[in-house]
């Protein structure tokens, strides 16, 4: 069976409404729902929020698009466009539960973000940083997050910088399918899992 893909967008957890990241925030979970991903977020507010509000907007939307990985045990402690919510009772540790989708959107952020690309790049998933706001998405794009080479046969291995929706529609449907190994635990240089 061929699933949809599920693509998580992380980043500021507060911003005005009609600011770059609100506006962009919304056209990449539109444009996520439109090319036939499902959306995956931490639940909360801000750009979180804003893409789950772009995500329902897409006339693609179906009930179950949006997934929402809450920190608390609170199933009602989520923003008001998740479908499907999880209360993970993880706080800040389901930061990996959110990377480990099948493509992370970093949109600005802080620390919290800046976790979620770090365990993106450690899972082996394709990372795209949005290049045109402030946070860690920025400063991040266009770069690689170590040496490490997680794909051998991927060129340009990096944080793909994109400024758009439609750019990260673009970046995904060329290369997602490239990011397909699954993190099944550190292998060390032996070869033994410890």
């Amino acid at each position: 069976m061929d699933r949809r893909k599920i693509v998580a967008i992380a980043g500021d957890a507060k911003i005005a409404e009609g600011s770059l990241k609100y506006k962009i925030a919304f056209e990449v979970g539109k444009a996520l729902i439109d090319n036939g991903y499902r959306l995956q977020t931490g639940g909360l507010g801000g750009v979180m929020s804003a893409a789950c509000q772009g995500a329902k907007s897409s006339e693609k939307y179906k009930e179950g698009d949006i997934i929402a990985l809450v920190p608390s045990f609170d199933i009602n402690e989520v923003n008001e466009y998740a479908d499907i919510v999880i209360p993970t009772g993880l706080d800040v540790m389901r930061n990996a539960l959110v990377a480990n989708a099948s493509a992370v959107v970093a949109i600005g952020g802080g620390a919290g973000t800046l976790s979620e690309i770090a365990f993106a790049w450690t899972f082996g998933r394709l990372i795209i940083g949005i290049s045109n706001v402030d946070g860690w998405s920025s400063k991040i794009a266009g770069c690689r997050v170590d040496d490490r080479i997680r794909y051998p046969e991927i060129e340009n291995d990096m944080v793909y910088p994109a400024t758009s929706g439609e750019e990260v529609a673009d970046i995904l449907n060329k290369n997602i399918d490239k990011y397909y190994r699954r993190h099944k635990g550190i292998v060390f240089e032996d070869g033994l899992r410890k």
